[in-house]
């Protein structure tokens, strides 16, 4: 189960503003989360992360302290160990398909299995500048797979898929959640980009 609090200073199109969420995330549930644009959901994912901080906050995983404003606790990126898959897919240019599931775990038969899950074989001594929008996009899903998270966060994940690719990867990615244990939220701006995916949904307005 995961807990948060948090209230963290934002600028919008419309000026400042405040992004306050105060919720519970179920374990192992695909929580979607939406709203305008400039709400705060990508700063949200980046809070959970530990790659922002909030002026106020508390965060806690499986009882776990992530984030404790007050008590000043605030564990690192690398302890918190989420998996992400950024809006801009983060790749490193120099690194092939293989190389970037390499670099997240050494298990070869996990990476075979990522690799056929996404229909990346192929591609696997491809560099990102060699791979199309929807081929970069998979491998950062991939490579963020590779990591067996406990917690995936997704920023428009699927955006760059069309509908049977997408639709492909969702059954895919749904048998490895079950299996590794993991509690998803994804960020969408579409409702159609996670049908059949997210079985729950966190509105993010405007305060």
């Amino acid at each position: 189960m995961i807990k948060i609090s948090i209230d963290k200073k934002i600028k919008t199109y419309k000026g400042n503003s405040r992004l306050i969420v105060d919720t519970i995330i179920e374990p192992l549930s695909i929580t979607k989360i939406y709203g305008p644009s400039g709400a705060g959901k990508t700063t949200l994912l980046k809070i959970i992360a530990g790659l922002i901080t909030p002026e106020n906050g508390i965060i806690t995983v499986d009882d776990e302290m992530w984030l404790d404003t007050t008590s000043k606790i605030n564990w690192s990126p690398q302890q918190r160990k989420a998996g992400f898959v950024f809006q801009d897919y983060a790749l490193f240019p120099n690194m092939n398909v293989f190389e970037h599931l390499s670099y997240a775990t050494d298990d070869k038969v996990l990476i075979d299995r990522l690799l056929i899950a996404g229909k990346m074989e192929s591609f696997a001594n491809h560099k990102p500048k060699h791979l199309s929008g929807g081929q970069q996009q998979r491998l950062s899903i991939l490579r963020a797979l590779a990591l067996r998270p406990k917690l995936l966060l997704m920023d428009e994940a699927f955006s760059a898929l069309d509908d049977e690719l997408r639709e492909s990867l969702i059954i895919m990615l749904k048998q490895l959640l079950k299996e590794f244990g993991t509690t998803t939220l994804i960020v969408s701006h579409h409702l159609h980009e996670t049908i059949d995916f997210a079985d729950r949904s966190l509105k993010i307005e405007l305060d």
